[in-house]
């Protein structure tokens, strides 16, 4: 028991760590002849760890406390972003700072210009906003072209990017937008979590009061298959409806009821109620989860005309991260079945550990006040 309790505690805190939405800024540039016009948006709460902004300490940044700032600001964002045509530089300089509300908090919004010495015909852009404080840091940049938009995603393992100004092909912008939805499930830890509680009993059926293992493969295999098919259907439907602006819900209302769903799905493990259709549940809250996939595109900012292409690679992108998932766990668990590690502590022990931490997001999100510090 005292080491079943050691690992929950374990699994409660490396969760928990990881409670809130990673850090992303969003970056986007429009290249005009010699000049390249930028957007910068970048989290306060990460621009306070890095430099300090909050001067009172009081949990709070102020407008006044944010423009006391604003020199040290510009100066540590210019510092970590390198412009770059035919191997010369091209200098930015902040012209305005706002201050702007994503789905995940405010943020600084820096506008800025950048001189080049040339046409830009090719640019090449190296990024390294606090790859040095989070290694799990994203830059996602918006690259508005004559004839296109395309994106990318800026890491510490990919830190410099070239682009051709003739524009990207329609391949390239469905591979960019593709990478997107799968980078957004990997870090969407409400949304991995949700689908780790569908997952779990799935290699069990519940009879005589209990889960008890499989006796094959073939009915689990069909289980998870009806459970992500009916989950990717949902979020795909509300997904595009959010991007293409016909049903529109409010961050903190889908976020707090995507927690709601963790819970819910979690607690149905423990006390079960729904265990002979758990897809009809993947459905019905696979609608709330795509109004959180939304948000992710409408930070990034995209025009109408890329929208279509957006939502296709986006949403394949997110399936290919599932599948990703769902392959490395069912198999793992089907072996592990009839261990009493399995029932006890992975299914038992992890759904009460799912319930506890989606439960502190849902209070964090309804009530609009932090448990957990990032």
């Amino acid at each position: 028991m005292n080491r079943w309790l050691v690992f929950l505690t374990l699994l409660l805190q490396v969760i928990a760590a990881d409670a809130h939405k990673p850090s992303d800024s969003y970056l986007a540039l429009r290249p005009d002849g010699q000049q390249i016009e930028g957007k910068w948006d970048i989290a306060l709460r990460d621009l306070d760890y890095a430099i300090g902004l909050d001067s009172d300490n009081n949990g709070e940044i102020t407008w006044g406390e944010l423009r006391a700032r604003h020199d040290a600001v510009a100066a540590y964002a210019l510092a970590h972003l390198k412009l770059r045509t035919n191997g010369e530089d091209c200098p930015p300089r902040v012209t305005t700072q706002l201050v702007d509300q994503h789905s995940d908090g405010a943020y600084a919004v820096l506008r800025f210009m950048a001189l080049c010495p040339e046409t830009v015909v090719t640019l090449e852009a190296t990024y390294s906003l606090f790859f040095d404080l989070d290694p799990q840091h994203k830059g996602l940049l918006r690259l508005d072209l004559p004839a296109a938009t395309t994106t990318a995603i800026f890491s510490p393992e990919q830190p410099s990017q070239r682009f051709e100004l003739t524009g990207a092909s329609k391949l390239q912008q469905f591979i960019d937008y593709l990478k997107h939805g799968v980078w957004h499930i990997w870090i969407g830890f409400d949304h991995i979590l949700f689908l780790l509680s569908l997952l779990l009993p799935a290699v069990a059926h519940f009879a005589s009061g209990r889960w008890q293992p499989l006796d094959s493969f073939k009915p689990a295999f069909w289980d998870v298959l009806r459970i992500v098919t009916a989950f990717t259907l949902a979020h795909s439907i509300t997904l595009s409806l959010a991007a293409l602006e016909v049903i529109q819900l409010p961050s903190r209302l889908v976020e707090s009821a995507i927690a709601l769903s963790v819970v819910l799905a979690a607690a149905n493990n423990v006390f079960p109620l729904v265990h002979g259709r758990r897809w009809v549940v993947a459905f019905f809250f696979g609608l709330i989860h795509g109004f959180g996939f939304a948000s992710v595109l409408a930070d990034l900012g995209l025009p109408r005309d890329s929208l279509v292409l957006a939502l296709v690679g986006f949403n394949v992108g997110v399936e290919v991260g599932q599948l990703a998932i769902v392959s490395a766990f069912l198999p793992l668990a089907y072996a592990l079945r009839k261990t009493v590690f399995y029932r006890r502590i992975v299914l038992f022990g992890g759904s009460i550990a799912i319930m506890v931490v989606a439960s502190i997001w849902l209070a964090e999100r309804a009530l609009d006040f932090k448990l957990i510090s990032s």
